[in-house]
């Protein structure tokens, strides 16, 4: 129910506070460069980078090398400025203000000529009194200081102790100092980003007029009084008061779907001022969230999970970087295409991670309306920060500023201090000498909790907050905020990564509490790596698929995990080689995600006898989308396309799952629900040879219970026993594919388990698949036909936006029907042109 809050104010006889005028300058601008030889027009919201393109006078600045090329945009001073009538008359306004909703990121601003204020935080609005300057006609200019060059400036001149990173690693191509200034972390590069450090714009810009007083912003959040039972609505007025009288007058707050209505006195003083009200709100219910951290019996440590509205909920999703580098690039209909593939994946839940952005409106808006949570963080990632009075200030401003902003959005279920700051203390990322350790985590209490935690209470009292991510929670605030093992499995939440392991085992993976962070890398597809490269790049050893790797080993390390199960690409033309390898590292990223995921899911209602570990109640993998074109852990490419990972993300997520696994030769199914009734259900495992395309037996069990939230055994047989009974199968020639089935409208997906690696397989062949495209209103069809057994089925049909009901599916029958959903109209004809389909064997 979205509730349409009235709020009227009346203040004596001067009439309506909230009324004024407002003139935006979004739009057309001046972009100038620091030494004034080249001027060209530029729009708001925007930055330097998207005007020279506009212009034509750079090529897309991700295409090839362009990143490195074009790196001297970032390390000019470029100035901002317009001409401007105000379209109103100016002289009835006691009070005329410009307003910055968002400046990328340090500025001296120039209003007639006359210095009027600065600006160094990219994270906060600003707003600017210009009553003694304003003209009809007006002039503002921005003098943009390079953000690379300010932030070696800063931290030159933090001489006390360094604060590290200095500098990112060599392969990320970045800029250094990040830590010394507040703006989006990532833009100095990341290891699955460019260094773009953006200047311009960002965000809105207007100026506003007003007389007596003026209603800023106004926020509401819902509180529940445990005592009287009732829910109460905080609403929180922020005013600017002209007159240098007190004006008093009275709030009518009126709330039409709920019948509603209540008037209150208030008197305003003097200056910004914060008034609260409280309204008792009866016949509904609001969103409520719980972190939920408690003694769990036979385990030392304490639950680390989340109720919702009472409930206790298993958080499915991912992490969400920045949807591109620069940000007006990110259109609605792009949030709309990333945010709903979220919800077709089955997840409930998004971390928006710490060293990108606090998202525009938008996004927040539409995870309300698709049901989407969302886990905070504060921009802070993988560095120590200074804490000079000016910083902490600016970072106090910021967090205010955003706590009022987002704190009406139910979406939004946490917050968190930092992404991993906490770790790299506790673990000493950064060689710091033990005796200068106390110095850093002085500086880490006084940031995130005597600061950013001191200013998220005030402001916000629904929600949990947690310093860090990971965090052990309840026990990290009694170690003194720093924990002696902050990736503890036995509290809080666990960041984890191995790419050397091999992945098909589930017992490499921590049988934590909660998973906020995990994956493996892929390549995106050749569709999306064709359009900003030349075909001297397409192998994936050229310059160029080396440049755009930004993790360390990442393309040696993607090909050591695909070689533990599958047979490399056997191609001897390079471009087709470079195909099928793209596919292949889509397979392992997926398989591999699949097989942790899993046993995360499975971990939720057991807890290890020896150790304590398990109850995991959280599965976020890393990550969710792409900033570029290039190899990273998303499971969305850049622009939404869905990689085999995020097809795989439907089926694992799936509200009722079986997850096969053997332990010691016996092969187990779980039952795993996140359904909120118990169902009774029915498990059908069936045997399959790779060289038929009948199986080989099926085997369906008595109905059994699963319960609601819950995962349980409920199938188990010695792997042996399971190849004697269907034909005397071995290993290397079965593959077992099993489904649960409640009743007519509610069935699990079909899901396997491989008796062997890939490459052990006997009987596959090369399977001839064809597809049939038709037409059923705006959707279309691919009736496939297979000739064979054929593992990771995958359908292309290039740039074409859109996705699949499934893909990179095991096609075990002769026939079977996939639907194309468009995100924009498209004919048949286009796809037919577009359409190929690989599966395993094509790349022997």
């Amino acid at each position: 129910m979205r509730l349409q809050l009235l709020l009227l104010l009346a203040l004596c006889q001067e009439g309506c506070v909230a009324a004024g005028d407002s003139y935006s300058l979004r739009g057309s601008w001046r972009v100038r460069s620091g030494n004034g030889s080249l001027e060209l027009p530029g729009t708001v919201p925007g930055c330097v980078h998207s005007a020279l393109l506009q212009q034509g006078l750079i090529e897309d600045p991700y295409y090839r090398f362009n990143d490195l090329k074009y790196r001297w945009i970032s390390l000019d001073s470029w100035t901002y400025s317009k001409e401007f009538q105000i379209p109103f008359n100016i002289s009835k306004w006691q009070k005329v203000n410009l307003i910055f909703e968002g400046v990328d990121t340090v500025a001296r601003i120039l209003f007639n000529n006359v210095t009027i204020g600065k600006t160094d935080n990219m994270f906060t609005a600003y707003s600017f009194d210009i009553t003694d300057v304003v003209r009809d006609m007006n002039s503002v200019e921005l003098h943009f200081q390079s953000a690379v060059l300010y932030a070696a400036q800063q931290s030159q001149a933090h001489t006390r102790y360094p604060v590290p990173p200095a500098c990112p690693p060599p392969v990320q191509k970045g800029e250094c100092h990040v830590n010394f200034i507040r703006k989006e972390q990532c833009s100095f590069s990341w290891d699955w980003g460019p260094s773009f450090p953006t200047q311009g714009i960002w965000k809105d810009v207007r100026i506003e007029a007003y007389n007596v007083c003026h209603l800023n912003y106004l926020t509401f959040s819902p509180l529940y009084d445990d005592t009287a039972q009732e829910w109460h609505l905080e609403i929180e007025a922020y005013f600017d008061v002209v007159s240098s009288k007190p004006v008093g007058g009275h709030v009518a707050i009126t709330i039409p779907k709920l019948q509603t209505q209540q008037t209150q006195n208030i008197e305003l003083q003097h200056g910004e001022i914060i008034i609260k009200l409280l309204v008792k709100i009866s016949k509904v219910y609001f969103r409520t969230v719980e972190l939920v951290e408690e003694p769990i019996k036979g385990s030392p440590g304490l639950s680390f999970y989340f109720k919702i509205n009472g409930f206790p909920i298993f958080l499915k999703g991912s992490n969400w970087i920045p949807a591109d580098s620069f940000q007006d690039k990110v259109t609605s209909d792009l949030l709309q295409v990333l945010l709903q593939s979220v919800v077709d994946a089955n997840m409930n839940v998004l971390r928006v991670w710490g060293g990108g952005i606090y998202e525009q409106d938008e996004f927040y808006e539409l995870c309300d309306e698709l049901g989407i949570m969302v886990w905070q963080d504060f921009m802070f990632a993988c560095a120590l920060y200074p804490t000079e009075q000016g910083f902490l200030e600016s970072v106090r401003a910021e967090v205010a500023y955003q706590i009022r902003r987002l704190k009406s959005h139910p979406s939004i279920i946490i917050w968190s201090g930092n992404n991993e700051n906490e770790a790299a203390l506790g673990t000493n990322w950064f060689h710091i000498h033990s005796r200068d350790l106390k110095i850093y985590t002085e500086d880490y209490v006084t940031l995130y909790v005597r600061n950013i935690r001191e200013v998220v209470f005030s402001g916000d009292k629904s929600r949990p907050f947690i310093t860090s991510s990971p965090t052990n929670g309840a026990e990290t605030i009694a170690e003194d905020w720093i924990s002696i093992n902050p990736y503890s499995n036995n509290y809080g939440d666990v960041h984890f990564y191995d790419y050397l392991s091999d992945c098909w085992n589930w017992k490499i993976f921590p049988k934590a509490r909660f998973v906020s962070e995990y994956g493996y890398q892929s390549w995106p597809s050749f569709s999306t790596l064709e359009k900003i490269s030349s075909a001297e790049d397409w192998s994936y050893t050229s310059e160029f698929s080396l440049h755009r790797q930004h993790h360390e080993n990442g393309n040696t390390e993607m090909l050591h995990q695909a070689k533990l199960h599958f047979t490399l690409p056997q191609s001897t033309g390079s471009l087709q080689a470079f195909k099928d390898t793209i596919y292949l590292t889509q397979v392992m990223q997926a398989q591999c995600v699949k097989t942790e995921t899993e046993f995360y899911l499975r971990s939720r209602s057991e807890i290890k006898i020896s150790s304590g570990e398990g109850h995991t109640m959280g599965a976020l993998y890393w990550q969710l989308n792409d900033i570029w074109q290039a190899p990273s852990w998303a499971s969305l490419e850049y622009g939404g396309k869905w990689k085999m990972l995020h097809y795989f993300a439907r089926h694992f997520f799936a509200p009722l799952l079986p997850v096969g696994f053997e332990d010691k030769n016996v092969f187990y199914i779980y039952g795993v629900s996140d359904l909120h009734t118990d169902y009774n259900t029915t498990l059908t495992v069936r045997l399959h040879s790779w060289s038929s395309l009948k199986p080989l037996c099926s085997h369906v069990t008595a109905p059994v219970v699963i319960k609601a939230g819950k995962a349980a055994t409920i199938y188990k047989e010695p792997v042996s026993k399971l190849l004697t009974r269907c034909g005397n199968c071995t290993r290397g020639k079965c593959v077992v594919s099993f489904q649960l089935s409640a009743d007519r409208e509610l069935s699990s997906p079909t899901n396997h388990h491989f008796l062997s690696s890939l490459n052990d397989a006997v009987g596959l062949v090369k399977a001839h698949i064809t597809a049939n495209i038709s037409q059923q209103g705006d959707i279309f069809v691919f009736d496939l036909e297979t000739s064979a057994v054929a593992p990771f089925v995958w359908l292309d049909v290039g740039s074409i936006p859109g996705r699949f009901s499934d893909n990179g599916f095991l096609m075990l029958e002769k026939t079977r029907s996939v639907l194309f959903y468009p995100w924009k109209p498209i004919s048949k004809s286009e796809l037919q042109q577009s359409y190929s389909v690989t599966s395993l064997t094509d790349i022997y």
